[in-house]
């Protein structure tokens, strides 16, 4: 399923100032959620700074058209690999189809999830939608990680990129079931990063902002909103992670569009910044 061989990328695509570009060159991406979107729009900049870069999507022919266009674009590498992230047999048939193919994953990115199909409370919501939207980000995400990280740890090299959402730290009573999702993909790589503690595999959450996508121009909150994020922001930071360059974030809620890079490659955060924490309510709170 390969779009096209080894090639350098091409000149027409510049690094936009980064750092990384030399030292993401033949290093392997695995991107979840990759046919449209912010996914797509990944695999594009990672291929033109030199990853050879793996799709996975669930519709085959939008996948495979998606990752030829961006291997045209960029001169890079890319694989296309239909697969339901939710379902274990597809997920590993799929990463061994990607280690066969391109070799062992540096970087992989969970990107892929539904929303929910309605704006209702959750009492309203269908219960079997509202399911499936979290079982895409958690179960999804879960078993990616499962397949994909005891290889990074036999190699001790490796990131893994979580895409979260501002909703990951704030409920709303019209996303109920992104909300959940996305809070839980928080806590679930602070569990992965805390595990990996002494390693040189890292998990990072990364919040793209407000990217002008189908989807978020599917919903109501957005309609009208004339103030994008930018997805090379976002490409920006996950090249940086790729790279190496914010493994002192490792476990911790970063966001494009918002977070400058240079200041998160200079700053070494402690403690319960940028995590998923209860305030006390004062000092004599005993959970304080």
């Amino acid at each position: 399923m390969g779009e096209k061989g080894p090639r350098p990328p091409h000149p027409s695509h510049a690094q936009g100032g980064s750092r990384d570009g030399a030292a993401l060159s033949g290093a392997v991406a695995l991107v979840t959620g990759a046919s449209t979107g912010i996914g797509r729009h990944l695999v594009e900049g990672l291929a033109a700074r030199g990853m050879a870069v793996a799709g996975l999507a669930r519709t085959e022919g939008l996948l495979r058209t998606a990752m030829a266009e961006v291997a045209d674009a960029t001169g890079g590498r890319t694989l296309a690999v239909a697969a339901d992230v939710t379902d274990r047999a597809s997920v590993e048939a799929a990463v061994g189809e990607v280690r066969e193919q391109l070799g062992p994953v540096d970087l992989l990115v969970n990107n892929a999830g539904l929303i929910d199909e309605y704006e209702v409370p959750v009492w309203e919501a269908d219960p079997d939608q509202w399911w499936e939207v979290v079982s895409s980000h958690i179960r999804g995400a879960q078993l990616t990680i499962r397949t994909l990280v005891p290889w990074m740890v036999l190699r001790n090299r490796g990131r893994v990129v979580n895409i979260a959402s501002g909703m990951s730290t704030r409920a709303n009573p019209d996303y109920s079931a992104y909300a959940v999702a996305k809070t839980g993909l928080m806590r679930l790589t602070e569990s992965l990063a805390t595990a990996l503690e002494g390693s040189d595999v890292h998990a990072f959450d990364v919040a793209p902002g407000v990217v002008d996508t189908p989807m978020t121009r599917s919903m109501h909150m957005w309609q009208g909103n004339t103030s994008w994020t930018p997805p090379e922001r976002v490409v920006e930071i996950i090249a940086a992670i790729a790279a190496g360059e914010l493994d002192a974030w490792s476990g911790r809620f970063l966001r494009a569009g918002a977070d400058d890079l240079e200041t998160l490659r200079s700053v070494a955060p402690d403690g319960a910044a940028r995590r998923l924490r209860l305030r006390p309510y004062g000092d004599a709170d005993p959970l304080g």
